[in-house]
């Protein structure tokens, strides 16, 4: 069907999480993360609902993140650090990223944001501004995260850091902006999050941020 013969017709009807139905949620895993298998069916478009559906979902919680940008400097303060899902693609298991931190329970994402900048970059956040909450796989995931752009004196950033305990073995960079685009056009920087904010900010970056 083209786009002409849907003139006329009625507005599709939109569907909310009142269209679908969890019939199961059967626990498979429970470590640092967990997995669940859910049994569910939903609505179609077409209506009336599907048959039942069995789907295997990852759910690691859900996350807040900042790209940390001295305003006065045109320069961004990216984090480096080993990620092993990165092994499946052809890049470097060595990413480029933004700061960021799991939300825990009774936390806010701003806070997070500011605690997870002093851990893992040293930095202190002079204000904030929210971009957007991203759905990072929804195929396979619950998570989504919060992202924002934080106002910073990048002459402050640079070093190793990271929670010991946690883990973390961290290297910072200040990067020039338009090097870090630069890098999201050649492939470099090719991870979800930090592409959607360095995008942001080369879009909006002469649009009057509020930071």
């Amino acid at each position: 069907m083209n786009e002409h013969s849907l003139l006329g017709q009625a507005e599709p009807v939109s569907y909310g999480k009142e269209d679908l139905t969890i019939l199961n949620k059967q626990p498979l895993y429970k470590g640092f993360f967990q997995c669940n298998k859910y049994t569910l069916k939903h609505k179609l478009f077409a209506g009336g609902w599907s048959p039942e559906i069995q789907r295997e979902i990852f759910e690691r919680g859900h996350a807040a993140a900042v790209l940390p940008y001295d305003i006065n400097n045109d320069t961004v303060v990216l984090i480096e650090q080993f990620r092993f899902g990165a092994i499946e693609t052809d890049q470097s298991p060595w990413l480029f990223e933004l700061v960021a931190g799991i939300i825990e329970a009774g936390e806010v994402s701003v806070e997070v944001v500011k605690r997870e900048a002093l851990e893992e970059a040293g930095l202190t956040l002079k204000s904030t501004q929210f971009i957007m909450n991203c759905l990072l796989s929804p195929g396979g995931s619950t998570e989504h995260v919060d992202i924002y752009i934080g106002s910073v004196d990048s002459e402050q950033a640079g070093g190793l850091h990271g929670l010991e305990e946690e883990g973390e073995d961290i290297r910072v960079h200040v990067v020039a902006r338009e090097t870090a685009y630069q890098w999201i056009m050649e492939g470099k920087i090719n991870n979800s999050a930090t592409v959607i904010a360095l995008l942001w900010l080369q879009i909006n970056k002469n649009k009057g941020l509020k930071l």
